[in-house]
C-alpha cells in the first residue's frame, strides 16, 4: 500500500478503494483506517480513503508536539490534494470527528458534508480521562487471545452481545504480538499530546467548531452508552442544525463499530443528502 509526504515531510499510509462519491475516513485517536473495515462493505458507490495518523499504525512516527488535529488535518488536506480531490465527505471517528469539524471551520470548501461517531460539540470529561488512563499504555495481557477475553469482560455491560471475535480484531487493530508480550502499533508518546492533570480531563466545549459545518449535510452517531458524548449534547446539537441526522445506537459505548443497522440507515441518508 502507498505512503505519501506530509508537508513537514513525514511518510504518511493512506489506502483507497472503489469507486465515486470521495469519502475520507478519519480515526479514533490511538487508531488507523482499520476503524473502517466493519462499514467499508456496507457503502456502495463511494471512494473511500484511509489513512494512520502521524505516529500511528503503518506511518511514521514524529515529534509528540505534532500530535495535534491542526497539523493532522493538514496531513489528511496533502492526501486530497496528492489524489486530486477538490472536495470530499468526511466520516470522523471521535478524534477524527474532531478533525473533521476543524476542516468545517477552516477549510469547509474542501468538504462535502460530515458524519460524525461519538463525537460532538461537547466532549465529557469523563470519557477524556477514561482514554487518558489507557493512551501509550501498551497491554498488560500476553496475547491477543488474553487481551480479547479481558476487552470482552470489560465491556460486558456497555457493550452487551459483541462476540469475542470481534474483540479479537479490535486487539489486533492497535496492537501486536511479540515475544516480550503486547506491544502498541502506535506511538506511546501519543499520551504526551493529551497533557496531564486535571486539564487533560475538562469537559470541551466546540460549539463554535460544530456551527461551522452547517449548512452541509450532517450525521451523529451516539453510542448510547457513550461516556464521551451525551443524549443532551445531541438533543443540543440537533436544535442547533434542524437537519442533522441522528442515530442513537442501542449496546454501545465509544465508539459504535459503525456496521449497527442504527448507524448504517444514518450513513446511507447523509450520503444520499450529499449526492
Amino acid at each position: 500500500m502507498p505512503h505519501f509526504t506530509a508537508p513537514d515531510g513525514l511518510s504518511l499510509w493512506y489506502e483507497e478503494a472503489g469507486e465515486g462519491l470521495p469519502l475520507l475516513c478519519l480515526s479514533g485517536l490511538t487508531r488507523n483506517a482499520r476503524d473502517f473495515d466493519y462499514v467499508a462493505p456496507h457503502l456502495p458507490g463511494v471512494r473511500m480513503i484511509r489513512m494512520d495518523y502521524r505516529g500511528r499504525g503503518k506511518s511514521d512516527w514524529a515529534d509528540p508536539k505534532t500530535y495535534d488535529v491542526k497539523v493532522e488535518l493538514a496531513d489528511a488536506l496533502a492526501l486530497l490534494d496528492l489524489l486530486g480531490i477538490e472536495k470530499a465527505a468526511v466520516l470522523g471517528t471521535s478524534r477524527g470527528g474532531l478533525i473533521g469539524m476543524l476542516m468545517a471551520a477552516t477549510a469547509k470548501d474542501r468538504m462535502l458534508g460530515l458524519a460524525l461517531n461519538d463525537v460532538g460539540a461537547v466532549v465529557d470529561g469523563r470519557g477524556l480521562e477514561v482514554i487518558r488512563g489507557y493512551v501509550g499504555k501498551h497491554p498488560p495481557q500476553k496475547t491477543v487471545e488474553d487481551a480479547a477475553q479481558a476487552r470482552m469482560e470489560m465491556n460486558a455491560q456497555s457493550f452487551p452481545g459483541v462476540p469475542l471475535e470481534r474483540w479479537r480484531k479490535e486487539v489486533m487493530n492497535t496492537s501486536v504480538e511479540t515475544p516480550e508480550g503486547l506491544r502498541l502499533n502506535y506511538d506511546p508518546r501519543l499520551a504526551e499530546a493529551l497533557g496531564d492533570g486535571e486539564a487533560a480531563a475538562t469537559t470541551v466545549d466546540l460549539w463554535p467548531l460544530f456551527e461551522a459545518v452547517a449548512p452541509l449535510p450532517c450525521a451523529v452517531i451516539h453510542g448510547e452508552n457513550s461516556d464521551l458524548l451525551s443524549f443532551d449534547t445531541v438533543e443540543e446539537m440537533a436544535r442547533r442544525h434542524p437537519d442533522l441526522i441522528v442515530a442513537h445506537v442501542p449496546d454501545r459505548a465509544h465508539i459504535p463499530f459503525l456496521d449497527e443497522p442504527e448507524a448504517l440507515t444514518a450513513l446511507t441518508l447523509w450520503l444520499e443528502r450529499i449526492r
